[in-house]
């Protein structure tokens, strides 16, 4: 995402919120860090609406630094150490590549982040008590990997051969590859990882999958979600991924934990955190809503039939 545009999603706030924020006349510097993939504006939108509704008013009693590294993990360190030399109060990260980058440049400011297994990726010590300067919310990822095979063999029961599109620029993609792999095991399910670096390769990876009868494809949410629901349809591959914004880029099918709840959850924390609370003592949120979205029109376009009982306990489908 370019800098103007991830600055102008952190525009002047609506007036509005039920109560002040902790310190009257002082101006709390939130940074904001995001890996790039997926697009951050709804993450920072979904933060920036639940500082609002606590009382932060942009311009009034707080100011934000936006940092996005464009999809290119090897930027993520400069940019948290810039976040650093400029002292902000507190930094928001946004999955576990900003997560990791921000622990690293810093032992002092406060983190808040939303990440998919924190304890696993090595963030924090514990989701009870994750010591040191780091809190958040976990999306549950990691678990929500293998959910994707047992929709891929509720759709296609003859399935036998599942690809996996990892990021190995993420240190969350062992975790994330781990469920996967112990979930086919038990399905009777041979799955071909990919591990890709980014964008790069991914198209390659795709056409080697419809090459070789592969059912379907399950993408890491920190890989460019446009870019492989739209590869993926031009194959006629079945796609999934825990990542709600998927179905819309063209994918076929999403479920993850709800990402409205999820950023709401980050903003409390940011503001315990702002009111001085100590982020060791925070326990790490866990998801308490899910989402199943599914893109119908997708479903048409490779021919693939969906149950009706799956479309009508889906929260979205994409006609």
């Amino acid at each position: 995402m370019k800098r103007r545009k991830f600055l102008a999603l952190l525009g002047v706030a609506a007036i509005g919120g039920s109560r002040t924020a902790a310190a009257q006349g002082r101006i709390f510097r939130i940074g904001f860090l995001a890996l790039g993939n997926p697009d951050p504006a709804p993450f920072v939108k979904g933060v920036r609406d639940g500082l609002r509704d606590l009382g932060y008013i942009e311009g009034q009693n707080v100011s934000f630094e936006p940092r996005s590294a464009e999809g290119k993990a090897d930027r993520l360190a400069s940019l948290a150490a810039e976040l650093v030399t400029l002292k902000v109060d507190l930094i928001v990260a946004f999955q576990t590549p900003a997560g990791t980058a921000a622990k690293r440049a810093t032992n002092d400011i406060p983190i808040v982040t939303n990440a998919g297994d924190p304890v696993g990726t090595g963030l924090v010590a514990s989701l009870a008590r994750p010591g040191g300067n780091v809190t958040g919310v976990s999306g549950a990822a990691a678990e929500l990997g293998a959910k994707q095979l047992e929709l891929i063999r509720e759709i296609l029961p003859n399935a036998r051969r599942v690809g996996a599109l990892i990021n190995a620029s993420d240190p969350f993609s062992r975790p994330f590859l781990g469920q996967i792999q112990d979930a086919a095991k038990a399905m009777n399910i041979e799955l071909v990882p990919f591990m890709l670096k980014g964008a790069d390769g991914l198209e390659a990876a795709i056409a080697e999958m419809a090459k070789s009868n592969t059912s379907a494809v399950i993408m890491q949410p920190s890989l460019p979600h446009g870019l492989t629901a739209q590869v993926a349809l031009r194959h006629r591959l079945p796609s999934l991924s825990p990542n709600p914004l998927f179905p819309g880029s063209g994918g076929l099918m999403a479920y993850s934990a709800d990402y409205d709840t999820l950023y709401r959850d980050t903003a409390s924390l940011a503001d315990k955190v702002l009111k001085g609370r100590n982020p060791a003592e925070l326990p790490f949120q866990l998801p308490s809503k899910f989402w199943l979205a599914i893109n119908l029109k997708t479903a048409k376009a490779i021919g693939v039939t969906l149950p009706g009982t799956m479309l009508t306990r889906a929260d979205e489908v994409i006609e």
